[in-house]
C-alpha cells in the first residue's frame, strides 16, 4: 500500500484545524496517511489544538515554531525535511479535502509512474456557509504530457490549480526543491510548472478533490490594486520557471514571448473593463498600461485590447458604461469568460 503524507501549515487557524485534519484521516478509507501540523508561532490556541489532536491519534505529528518563519519556509520544512512517504500533499489549515480525494489521487499515481502530480476540481465555499455537495465518484483520469501541460500554462499565463487539490510524488518534490521565497504570492503556480517540466501531469475527472474556504484572510488578492500585483507576481513566476528549467524547455524563447504577450493582454483587458464598469477611479489604468508596455515593448500597441482601451478613452469614462452593450469587444469579453470557465470545469486545464 502506498503511503501519503499531508503537511498542514497553520497560522491563527486553530478554529479550522480539527475539521481539516479529520477530512484527511477519517475520510480517506483504505490509505496509509500521516499528518504533520506545523504551527508557525500562532498567537491563538492553534498549537494547543494541534497537540490535543496528536494526543488522540498516533498518525499526527506536531511542530511548533517559537518564532514566525512565514508560510514559504513552513511549507518547505514539511515537504523537504519531514515527508518520507511515497506521496505528499500540502493542505492549508483553513481548507479541507473531499472524502476519498487522496485515495483517488494515490491510485492515479500508483497506476502511472510517469506522473509527477495529480489534481482535480476544487470546490470553493464561503466561510460561515454550508459545504457544497461534492462529487466523490471519478469518471476516469487523464494523463497530460508535462511539456504540453506546461506550454498551455505559458499560453494562457494563468494557473488552473487552487492548491489543496494536489498530491505530489515525494521523490519528484525533492528533485525540484521547495517553494521559492521570492514568490510569496505566486509560489504555487511556479511549483506546478517546475514539476511539469520534469514529469507528466494527472487529472482526476468527475470527482471533486478539495474544498477551498473563501474568507477575509485568504492570501489571494481580489482588490483592484491587488489584481495588478497578481499580474506582476505571475510574470515573476513564469520568468522564474524559464530561468530554472530553461534547459528542459526546447521552445523556451517562444514560451517567453507567448506568456509576455498574454500578460500584456490581461493588463490591457483589465484596464479597458474599468471603463465598461465605470471604475476608472479605483482601477489603476495607467499602471496596467505601463505593465503591458513593459511586458511587450515592441508590440503592445498592435494588440486588440490596446485598441479597445483607446476606443474607450475616446468615448470617455462617464459615457462608456451606457454604451457597453453596443461595443463589440465588451460582448466578446463576456463570451470569452463563459467558454474559459466551461473548458476548465471539464478538463481542469
Amino acid at each position: 500500500m502506498s503511503t501519503l503524507g499531508v503537511v498542514i501549515p497553520c497560522y491563527k487557524y486553530g478554529h479550522f484545524l480539527e475539521d481539516c485534519v479529520r477530512s484527511v484521516l477519517d475520510e480517506q478509507e483504505g490509505l496509509d496517511v500521516r499528518v504533520l501540523i506545523i504551527d508557525d508561532a500562532s498567537p491563538d490556541d492553534s498549537a494547543a489544538v494541534a497537540r490535543k489532536l496528536a494526543d488522540g491519534d498516533p498518525r499526527i505529528e506536531v511542530r511548533v515554531h517559537e518564532t514566525n518563519k512565514g508560510h514559504i519556509a513552513t511549507y518547505n520544512e514539511g515537504l523537504l525535511e519531514w515527508a518520507e512517504t511515497d506521496y505528499v500533499a500540502l493542505l492549508s489549515a483553513d481548507d479541507r479535502l473531499v472524502p476519498g480525494a487522496l485515495v483517488r489521487a494515490a491510485a492515479l499515481l500508483d497506476a502511472h509512474p510517469e506522473v509527477g502530480f495529480a489534481y482535480g476540481r476544487p470546490l470553493r465555499f464561503q466561510h460561515g456557509g454550508p459545504l457544497p455537495a461534492a462529487r466523490t465518484s471519478s469518471t476516469g483520469t487523464v494523463v497530460y504530457p508535462g511539456q504540453w501541460w506546461l506550454e498551455r500554462r505559458f499560453g494562457e499565463a494563468t494557473g488552473c490549480i487552487t492548491s489543496p487539490e494536489v498530491v505530489v510524488r515525494t521523490s519528484l518534490q525533492r528533485t525540484v526543491g521547495g517553494y521559492d521565497p521570492a514568490l510569496p504570492h505566486a509560489g504555487d503556480i511556479e511549483m506546478w510548472m517546475r514539476l511539469a517540466a520534469h514529469a507528466d501531469v494527472g487529472y482526476i475527472q468527475g470527482a471533486d478533490q478539495a474544498y477551498y474556504r473563501v474568507h477575509g484572510n485568504n492570501m489571494s488578492t481580489t482588490d483592484f490594486g491587488g489584481q495588478l500585483d497578481d499580474l506582476r507576481q505571475r510574470r515573476i513566476a513564469f520568468e522564474s520557471v524559464l530561468a530554472k528549467c530553461g534547459d528542459r524547455l526546447p521552445r523556451a524563447e517562444q514560451l517567453s514571448a507567448a506568456v509576455h504577450t498574454r500578460l500584456a493582454r490581461f493588463a490591457l483587458r483589465r484596464a479597458y473593463r474599468a471603463y465598461d464598469r465605470g471604475r476608472t477611479d479605483v482601477v489603476p489604468v495607467q499602471e496596467l498600461l505601463d505593465f503591458a508596455r513593459d511586458c511587450l515593448p515592441e508590440g503592445f500597441t498592435a494588440l486588440p485590447e490596446y485598441r479597445a482601451l483607446r476606443l474607450r478613452q475616446r468615448i470617455g469614462a462617464r459615457t462608456m458604461p451606457y454604451l457597453q452593450p453596443l461595443v463589440l469587444s465588451a460582448v466578446v469579453e463576456r463570451v470569452r469568460e463563459w467558454f474559459w470557465w466551461k473548458s476548465w470545469d471539464r478538463r481542469g486545464i
